[in-house]
């Protein structure tokens, strides 16, 4: 499978993406865990079918030290017992936040109060902004089909 732009190599593609990393280089600096910020992320990207942020989410998170298990129970975190409750709370708020077009209100006040439970105002932000920014990402891997499989963590940064 080859991708139907190359996205290494576009220049437009190259500075938008410049951005959307250096506002996720704010969200690495922040007081949410970076485990939350890697679930998250594969969460996202396994709902929106973007392989690539999916191979790279899930080897990001191995290689700083996530379980097999739990990246393998991400899609099935519901019923899943790994994941504390702050990592589910942030797991459905990541749900909502990309299903937003399947959710005629968008994200449920239980959900956010939930959240908000386990949260900061701060940490908050980030993970809003964290969801936010891998779906940015999602949709244009999915719509140049950015080959997945190749990634090496750390690849990028």
């Amino acid at each position: 499978m080859s991708a139907r732009l190359d996205a290494f190599t576009s220049p437009t593609v190259g500075k938008v993406f410049k951005h959307i990393i250096a506002a996720n280089k704010v969200l690495e600096d922040s007081t949410l865990p970076v485990s939350t910020q890697e679930l998250v992320k594969l969460r996202a990207s396994q709902i929106n079918g973007c392989g690539f942020c999916t191979d790279m989410h899930s080897k990001d998170a191995a290689a700083a030290g996530e379980t097999s298990v739990r990246l393998n129970l991400v899609a099935a975190w519901r019923e899943a017992t790994v994941f504390t409750e702050a990592e589910r709370a942030a797991l459905e708020l990541a749900e909502q936040g990309t299903r937003i077009a399947d959710a005629a209100g968008g994200v449920t006040d239980e959900a956010w109060t939930n959240a908000a439970k386990h949260f900061d105002e701060e940490q908050l932000a980030a993970l809003v902004c964290g969801i936010a920014l891998i779906n940015a990402f999602n949709t244009a891997n999915v719509m140049v089909r950015q080959p997945a499989g190749d990634y090496q963590p750390g690849q990028f940064g």
